[in-house]
Order: structure tokens, then C-alpha cells, then sequence
């Protein structure tokens, strides 16, 4: 019996038990092996479940436990820990052609994907800008922390992303949008994005300074309000000094 058609045995219920299965006393194992397969599609769809929880919602229960499987025996875990797995599920839901009239849906995966990521990212030093003047803090040249990331949406898959967590989320307007995903403390937290911002945050690469990150955002939108963009930058935790490496 090869390693290959077991593992496709388990994650496949249509393929029959691999040939010359036994338990320690020589019988057939059939039974036993039906009881780790169900344990074992049990287990991963719970923690795909888990991880995409409004993706979950937005599909209804059924539908997602038939992706779950479905991506199970495409992408089976490389290894233990199932925190990080899932890394593929956008890229699943944009190859099905049931979902190509549904396309936030690999947007909102990615969102997931990028929470989990930040609440994962190694523990860093934040920007602290309180004790600095504030031309001291235009010269400086932040980027964005490890858990911190930005993404960009052709849909409101953000604002449809948070619709569905608070129940007091306000409806999402039609279009593109973009998101900060920052961690602060232990939780991350997602925050929407206007043009302005997603051209300041871009900017910061650690060469380049807030000065000159704030004259991009506001080529990009002019009258935005530079104070509330440098508060939520600097108080999400989404900004850490150039090179600084996590903490022990």
C-alpha cells in the first residue's frame, strides 16, 4: 500500500479503503479507517470553519462545509498546526464556476486569511510619537509592523466583511475599497480605508518620511483630514520605526 493512496483515501469518501488495510490482528480495517476518515474531514472542515467564520456565514453552513471538503482534498495540511491553514482558499473559490457571479467571496477570504496572519505576526515595537515634536515625526521614515498589512478590494468586500461581525456595522457602499489590518494589542482589528490613506500606507516602505507620505495622500485626495490619518496610523499599531525587529 503506498503513502499516496492513503492519504487520498482519507480525504476522498469516494475512494474505497486501500487494499491490504488491517488492524493489530490481521483483520480487515475497514471499519476503523471509515472512522478516521470521518474524524478526519470532521476536524479540518472545523478548522476551516474556524478560520473563515464570516465567509462561513456569507456561504449558509451547507454550501461551506461542501468547500471545506472539496478544499481538504485539494490542499490536505503539511503540517500539526491548523492556525495558519487555509492559505489557499481564495484562490479555491476563484477557480469554482458556481461562485464567478460571487467574486467578494475570495476577498473576504483573504481578509480572514490576513487577520489571522496579524494576530500570529511576531510581537513589535510601535511607533511611539508622544514624546517627539512634530517636525521631529515628519522626519521620520516608518513602515508598516509586522502584523500590520493593507488590501485592496474591486468590491466592498471589506465593508460587507464587517457588516457581518458587529451587529451595529453600518451597510456597505458599492465599489472598491481598501483596509488597514493592524494589531494594536492581542486582537487585530480591520479599519476601512478612503483613497488617501491607502496612498499614505503605501507610501511607508522606511525610506520614505510621513511628510512626504502625507503630500501622496493628499495628491490622492485633497481636503483629507492629515490629523485623523496620522491618529489611526499611530494608534492601531500599524507603524513600527525602519529595521526594528520583534521583541524578545
Amino acid at each position: 500500500m503506498r503513502q499516496q493512496d492513503f492519504a487520498a483515501a482519507l480525504l476522498d469518501p469516494a475512494l474505497p479503503v486501500p487494499p491490504g488495510l488491517c488492524d493489530p490482528q490481521g483483520r480487515p480495517a475497514g471499519t476503523r479507517f471509515a472512522v478516521y476518515r470521518n474524524n478526519l474531514a470532521a476536524s479540518l472542515t472545523e478548522a476551516l470553519e474556524i478560520g473563515f467564520p464570516v465567509l462561513r456565514k456569507l456561504m449558509g453552513e451547507g454550501p461551506f462545509r461542501t468547500l471545506a471538503l472539496l478544499y481538504a482534498r485539494r490542499h490536505p495540511p503539511r503540517g500539526r498546526q491548523l492556525a495558519h491553514y487555509g492559505q489557499q482558499m481564495p484562490d479555491v473559490l476563484a477557480g469554482i464556476a458556481q461562485l464567478a457571479g460571487y467574486p467578494y467571496l475570495s476577498d473576504i477570504a483573504r481578509l480572514e486569511l490576513a487577520l489571522r496572519r496579524s494576530y500570529h505576526a511576531a510581537d513589535h515595537a510601535p511607533l511611539d510619537a508622544s514624546a517627539l515634536a512634530p517636525e521631529e515625526l515628519m522626519e521620520l521614515s516608518p513602515r508598516l509592523a509586522p502584523s500590520a498589512e493593507i488590501l485592496s478590494s474591486a468590491h466592498p468586500s471589506p465593508g460587507l466583511w464587517q457588516r457581518n461581525t458587529p451587529p451595529d456595522a453600518p451597510k456597505p457602499r458599492p465599489g472598491p475599497e481598501a483596509v488597514l489590518v493592524a494589531r494594536a494589542g492581542f486582537d487585530p482589528a480591520v479599519h476601512l480605508l478612503s483613497p488617501g490613506a491607502l496612498a499614505f500606507a503605501r507610501a511607508l516602505d522606511g525610506r520614505t518620511t510621513i511628510a512626504l507620505a502625507l503630500e501622496r495622500a493628499v495628491e490622492a485626495a485633497p481636503g483629507l483630514d492629515l490629523s485623523a490619518l496620522l491618529t489611526l496610523f499611530l494608534t492601531s499599531g500599524a507603524l513600527t520605526r525602519p529595521h526594528q525587529g520583534a521583541t524578545p
